[in-house]
């Protein structure tokens, strides 16, 4: 009797162990990289002849350091497969999936939040100590997440979909050094075909009279005197949109940094140097450890960052 109880239990774990058959109760995909469909909106991972997918339809990846929450549902989709063979890019992403390999099991989430934690991906010169914006880390995890598998339903508190980065493309800051100052206001800017980078000084700071060696004159950014402000534009910039009382609407700005306030003898200092110059003086304004930021992120100029040089007459 023992024998042939044996060999029942061996002959019903063969027909458990079926190829055609999702025999695994649980999802993994914690190292495998995430990647993106070029001509939809589906976030996959892919695990040999495992794939899960997220249809990331109505999300929206920010460029900035932020957390949103969001419910799964039939826009945004969380669908795990097993299929009968190696899962590719091509079995995920034509609009027409090639005939194999074919799924043979599906586990299709009926509920859950969707949490996105997205923050800035840097890159640092040491020499300069500034930094650069490079791309957004968006890093996914699904709460409560609640899959239909067909035969009953599976549960995760929290499940970790994992990182999906997206590249950017760096401020230009493609500036020339070459300072104008408005008659009025004596703000000062410098600009090219598509940002600018504008001072609003203290004009005590600017004064047609030579600074001692190694003496400038300093004073710390703030949000009302010395403003240092960052933008790009969406369309042609001319000298045309300074020096008005109000900004013009056009061109349309695409971007503002605000350097953040300084800090005494730590962060956000200008130092002007002043010296003769023909029949006038040059001034050489320079930006001391100023952070940039928009939102809740940032970016470093460096310890030394050469803003330009103005010249006046007396």
């Amino acid at each position: 009797m023992k024998r042939v109880l044996s060999v029942l239990v061996f002959a019903l774990f063969l027909i458990g162990c079926d190829d055609g058959n999702l025999i695994q109760e649980d999802i993994n995909f914690e190292d495998v990289a995430a990647q993106k469909c070029a001509s939809n909106t589906i976030i996959y991972k892919v695990k040999d002849s495992e794939a899960l997918l997220f249809d990331a339809t109505g999300i929206n990846f920010p460029a900035e350091t932020s957390t949103q929450k969001l419910e799964i549902n039939s826009t945004n989709r969380v669908i795990y497969r097993f299929y009968n063979g190696t899962v590719t890019a091509a079995t995920l992403c034509e609009t027409i999936p090639p005939a194999t390999p074919v799924v043979t099991d599906q586990w299709t989430a009926t509920g859950g939040t969707i949490v996105i934690n997205t923050t800035a991906q840097k890159t640092r010169n040491e020499t300069e100590n500034s930094s650069k914006i490079t791309g957004y880390n968006h890093n996914i995890t699904f709460k409560n997440i609640t899959f239909d598998k067909g035969n009953g339903i599976q549960v995760y508190e929290t499940f970790a979909f994992g990182d999906y980065i997206l590249n950017t493309t760096g401020l230009p800051f493609a500036f020339t050094k070459v300072l104008k100052q408005c008659p009025n206001s004596k703000q000062l800017y410098d600009k090219n075909s598509s940002e600018a980078l504008i001072l609003d000084i203290d004009p005590t700071l600017i004064t047609n009279e030579a600074t001692p060696i190694n003496t400038p004159r300093t004073a710390l950014i703030s949000d009302t005197k010395n403003k240092l402000t960052y933008r790009l534009f969406s369309g042609l910039l001319t000298d045309d949109y300074f020096c008005n009382t109000v900004y013009p609407s056009t061109p349309v700005v695409l971007e503002e940094w605000i350097a953040v306030a300084g800090v005494a003898n730590i962060s956000g200092r200008i130092e002007v140097t002043t010296t003769s110059f023909g029949n006038g003086f040059k001034h050489t304004v320079i930006l001391k450890n100023v952070k940039m930021k928009k939102g809740n992120s940032d970016f470093l100029l460096g310890d030394n960052y050469i803003y330009g040089e103005l010249l006046t007459t007396n």
